[in-house]
């Protein structure tokens, strides 16, 4: 190749690489800014939820508190009263 060639095709090829550095950098910061955006929504997401303290009561002053949970298990306690 002649000198004038190859000073076009590297003007060619060094304006498409400033061109993709520039599209990958706007591209990294959106993704920055989606990434900030979305742990911000997920952490006021996980404040809105109330935490609720049930309490059990039975007809029964000494005995068993025993239930079944949300989750299936049953548990086993105590009532204040109890005399052990």
């Amino acid at each position: 190749m002649t000198e004038k060639t190859e000073k076009y095709y590297n003007d060619i090829l060094g304006g498409l690489a400033e061109r993709t550095i520039k599209r990958l950098w706007i591209a990294l910061m959106v993704t920055i800014f989606l990434l900030c955006v979305s742990n911000a929504f997920w952490i006021w997401r996980e404040t809105q939820f109330v935490d609720e303290q049930i309490t059990i009561s039975q007809e029964n002053d000494s005995g068993y508190n025993n239930y079944v949970g949300n989750d299936g298990d049953i548990y086993n306690g105590y009532t204040d009263n109890y005399d052990s």
